[in-house]
């Protein structure tokens, strides 16, 4: 993986109280200008997903929606708690300030862009 994009230990319970929640599954594809993460963050709703970066931090969270049938009432359940949190600490070479959220499906697709003195460019050789 990209030294862009790192994924940080959980915060410490010093600095966040701890509630439990669920390390959603994160696939990072980089390109000459930008880093994408697909986060699978199935039965969350767009108005249930909060994307913000903290300084050099990204930092996901979300609330599933784990409504059953109506007439019926949950006797037995494995998936309890639906509440995912994700931690990227970003490097000085992504551009934080242009990333581009689009979910679909249970799917985050964030585009980071690279800064444009990351991205590789080609130096015009000038003869004599």
């Amino acid at each position: 993986m990209s030294n862009a994009v790192q994924t940080s230990s959980p915060s410490t319970p010093e600095t966040r109280p701890e509630q439990p929640h669920v390390v959603p599954p994160v696939d990072v594809f980089e390109n000459d200008a930008s880093i994408t993460l697909v986060a699978d963050l199935p039965g969350v709703a767009r108005e249930q997903l909060q994307v913000r970066v903290d300084g050099d931090n990204l930092v996901l969270e979300a609330t599933a929606a784990t409504a059953g049938p109506a007439d019926m009432q949950l006797v037995y359940g494995e998936a309890q708690i639906p509440t995912y949190r994700r931690q990227f600490t970003l490097s000085r070479e992504l551009d934080a300030s242009r990333i581009e959220a689009q979910l679909r499906d249970g799917v985050l697709r964030l585009t980071i862009p690279k800064a444009e003195e990351a991205k590789p460019r080609r130096i015009q050789v000038q003869v004599g």
